[in-house]
């Protein structure tokens, strides 16, 4: 018995002593890092820390690895992690807080540092150097209030300072301070709001956050709304955030919503008698008659509105047509029961709904409906018929070109066979040479337009997440007099993709590309990517920058090229008006009659419609 317990000792002292599994691993690492070999070192130090998730070692060495190939953040959170695995190894932390500093965290930075620096030289010189600034900024900051009590930036810029020192109590005090000078500033209401958190202060965190969060500007507002609980706030909440934001009357008014939904019917109408638009002498006696002239949403309108903003769509579906069903003849209600259902991605039941609230009296949501009824039923039909044509003057070339489509599409699960015609033509005919105008020997007109109408039929697959793979084959007829006029026979297809992103404050960035097969160019492929980026200055006006680029499978010189330069559209209805300045560069200039570089400014007309 005894020698069978000593075996099982013996075994299992040397099974803990034996490497474990992430020990090969860790030597390819160090291999390949000795090699220079970074990736390979990086990749195999994440293998290795799957295998051994507790060693803040692994952590160290791969983050000096990345260190190596300029990964500064990344480097900082492999720092971190092994500081927590071992909070002993100083090393590894004054790493960590040097690497705050350089990555902007100069507050964690100093935290390491001021902890380290009664046993450490160069955290406690380290430590100094970051210190000293905020100190001495602190005392300046405050002698100037001293002289200018009332002075805006010097509370703003002395909570900044004493954030960044870890001095909680002062940096509240002066952003409440820096908010009470200018109530319009609501971002500083963020910035309360996070310091009184750090302190623990969730309530008047929350209160911050709530102020902020109605009445700001957009930006501000949606920050702000990021930060409150997940549900909707509760009475007390609405007035804890009226004591630090009185004049915040888009608060108020919710607030007094939510008591009338509520039944408190006199506590509604003392919020109401706060508001500016009330006159602050009317008797109590004629609060009830204002009650029943300015009737609140029912409480489902609210509820929907408050789903809509956090992006809860299908609680908004839920509460929007108990609103539907409390009133049938809310047009307003109506129209956004068609756009919820629109996000959502159910079209059938968007169109129904855009459908009723077409026949709004309300001419605004009758146009806004008809127009969303219009563009869904479109896409819908079984049979769709799109109608396009772009006109567009082109200084490069000097001439005014026309390229127009009317298309009949069966819209079969799965492949949509279609039939087309098309027209592509220009004003001049012939190519030109700058300056002198003289016709271009044996490069044919075709290129840039093939003066025909063509006729096809073709077969389309249906858009997957912006692609469109497409085929036709057909003839083409010669619309100009002469030996050329006769039909020939014209194939084409391809790949076609478009992307729209838009970001806050209007910004936006669009990409449409094409890979385009042709038989009458001698079967040449060519792909075609134009590209634009800039901002919304309205609803129907932007500006942006273009950057273009095409190439062919046969390095034909005019299908080479890259352009770049600034442009504006206007939309308005089914209509685009656009002008593009462009600066272009052929990328091959092999019988090329023109100069390598070239401008053009492009003006165009976009129109289309389906039905």
């Amino acid at each position: 018995m005894g020698s069978t317990l000593l075996f099982f000792f013996a075994t299992g002292l040397a099974l803990a002593q034996a490497p474990g599994a992430e020990y090969k691993v860790l030597d390819d690492a160090y291999t390949a890092q000795r090699a220079k070999q970074y990736d390979r070192a990086i990749a195999a130090f994440r293998a290795a820390i799957e295998l051994a998730p507790a060693r803040a070692d692994i952590r160290k060495d791969l983050g000096y690895t990345l260190l190596t190939i300029g990964e500064s953040v990344e480097a900082r959170g492999q720092f971190a992690e092994a500081m927590r695995l071992d909070p002993n190894d100083d090393r590894i932390a004054l790493e960590y807080a040097f690497l705050c500093y350089e990555t902007k965290e100069p507050v964690q930075a100093r935290r390491i540092f001021d902890r380290l620096r009664h046993r450490n030289v160069t955290a406690a010189q380290a430590f100094e150097n970051v210190d000293r600034p905020l100190r001495e900024g602190i005392a300046r900051w405050q002698q100037a209030l001293l002289q200018s009590p009332g002075n805006f930036s010097a509370h703003e810029e002395l909570a900044l300072l004493a954030e960044q020192r870890d001095e909680l109590p002062l940096a509240a005090e002066h952003f409440e301070r820096a908010w009470q000078l200018r109530p319009a500033r609501r971002d500083l209401l963020l910035d309360l709001g996070r310091i009184w958190i750090q302190q623990g202060r969730s309530e008047d965190a929350n209160a911050a956050f709530l102020a902020a969060s109605r009445g700001a500007e957009p930006r501000i507002a949606e920050s702000a709304r990021a930060l409150l609980p997940a549900r909707y706030p509760y009475v007390y909440e609405f007035e804890h955030a009226l004591a630090l934001d009185s004049s915040n009357q888009d608060l108020r008014r919710e607030l007094a919503y939510l008591h009338l939904e509520m039944g408190n019917r006199e506590a509604a109408a003392q919020q109401f008698e706060k508001l500016p638009e009330q006159a602050p002498s009317r008797p109590a006696s004629a609060q009830p008659i204002l009650l029943d002239r300015a009737e609140p949403p029912p409480a489902d309108k609210i509820m929907a509105e408050r789903s809509l903003e956090k992006g809860y769509m299908k609680d908004a579906v839920r509460y929007l047509r108990n609103a539907y069903e409390t009133d049938p003849a809310d047009f307003g209600v109506i129209l956004k029961l068609g756009r919820t259902y629109n996000i959502l991605r159910q079209d059938r039941e968007a169109v129904r709904w855009f459908d009723l609230a077409r026949r709004s009296p309300d001419a605004v949501t009758a146009a806004e409906a008809t127009q969303a009824y219009v563009n869904l039923n479109s896409g819908l039909r079984r049979l769709r018929t799109t109608v396009w044509a772009f006109p567009m003057i082109s200084t490069r070339w000097r001439d005014t070109f026309a390229y127009a489509q009317a298309k009949a599409e069966w819209r079969l699960p799965g492949l949509h066979p279609y039939l087309s015609a098309r027209f592509v033509g220009d004003l001049r005919g012939p190519v030109y040479l700058y300056p002198n105008f003289a016709p271009v020997a044996g490069l044919p007109a075709q290129y840039l337009s093939e003066r025909s109408v063509i006729l096809a039929a073709g077969l389309a697959l249906p858009a997957w997440r912006g692609a469109t793979v497409w085929f036709e084959a057909g003839e083409a007829f010669r619309y100009q007099s002469g030996p050329g006029a006769r039909a020939k026979p014209d194939f084409r297809g391809g790949v076609s993709y478009a992307k729209t992103i838009t970001r806050p404050h209007r910004v936006f960035a669009e990409t449409n590309d094409d890979a385009l097969f042709i038989s009458r160019f001698g079967n040449d492929t060519l792909l075609y990517s134009q590209n634009r980026a800039g901002v919304s200055l309205s609803e129907s006006l932007q500006a942006y920058w273009n950057g273009n680029a095409t190439v062919d499978a046969k390095r034909e010189f005019w299908a080479n090229t890259v352009e770049t330069g600034p442009g504006v559209r206007w939309r308005f209805q089914q209509a685009q008006f656009s002008v593009n300045f462009l600066r272009g560069a052929y990328l091959k200039n092999q019988s090329n009659p023109y100069h390598p570089n070239y401008n053009d400014l492009r003006i165009g007309i976009w129109y289309a419609f389906s039905r």
